[in-house]
């Protein structure tokens, strides 16, 4: 059935660091690792029809970490972000690319990569990887509700809050997967999830493989999702 395969599947990528300290590398180099793991991932997603994936690659909590880590991965975007303008793989014609987020926090530099890259794909519309970058779900509610202050309107309901969210243009997600055994969602799009169903995964996020994703659609297509109702 066509109701038992997710259309958006959101991702919490956890234990990239914990996997690098397992390795004896540098947190750089798991990172680095982590990102590579989203391509592995969308090929999966286009096998088994997942049109939407949505990825949370930079918490605004993670502004607190030490520069040198912060500017290893500012690095990683810019080389990563450059790829992506630059690629001319074919299958790049299928993807839409977008990011959601504090986006004004990043230096200028990556803004316009990131503005750039949003730009080459903006056409595509098959397949749409979504990136969370200086995100978190408090400050997305705080800035909805400011906005909605900001615009003096005399009601507001669901729908109003929904329109002023980062995440306005998508739908909610059917699946959220976290890997590395944690069970929570750490600020993942709390207004968004309100009726998504949930995976945990023990990998940690560079040894997700193509069986963990599998293990999560099988789980998803047997559950009944009631809406609340």
């Amino acid at each position: 059935m066509e109701d038992s395969v997710p259309k958006h599947i959101a991702i919490i990528p956890d234990g990239n660091r914990r996997w690098s300290e397992q390795k004896g590398i540098s947190r750089q180099e798991g990172y680095a690792t982590g990102i590579r793991k989203i391509g592995d991932v969308l090929k999966w997603c286009k096998e088994h029809n997942v049109q939407m994936l949505t990825m949370w690659g930079f918490s605004t909590d993670n502004f607190k970490r030490d520069k040198e880590e912060i500017g290893g991965l500012f690095e990683l975007f810019k080389e990563n972000l450059k790829k992506a303008i630059e690629s001319d793989d074919k299958n790049k014609d299928e993807l839409k690319v977008r990011f959601f987020g504090r986006l004004h926090l990043f230096p200028r530099e990556i803004q316009m990569m990131i503005k750039k890259a949003e730009e080459v794909s903006a056409k595509n519309g098959k397949y749409q990887l979504n990136l969370l970058l200086s995100y978190g779900g408090r400050e997305e509610i705080v800035d909805a509700v400011n906005k909605i202050i900001s615009e003096k309107l005399e009601k507001v309901d669901e729908e109003i809050i929904s329109e002023h969210m980062y995440t306005r243009e998508l739908p909610d997600p059917d699946l959220i997967i976290r890997t590395s055994g944690e069970q929570r969602l750490s600020g993942l799009m709390p207004w968004q999830c309100c009726y998504s169903e949930f995976y945990f995964c023990k990998n940690l996020w560079p040894n997700f493989s193509k069986e963990d994703f599998e293990a999560a659609l099988a789980e998803y297509s047997r559950r009944k999702r009631r809406f609340g109702v």
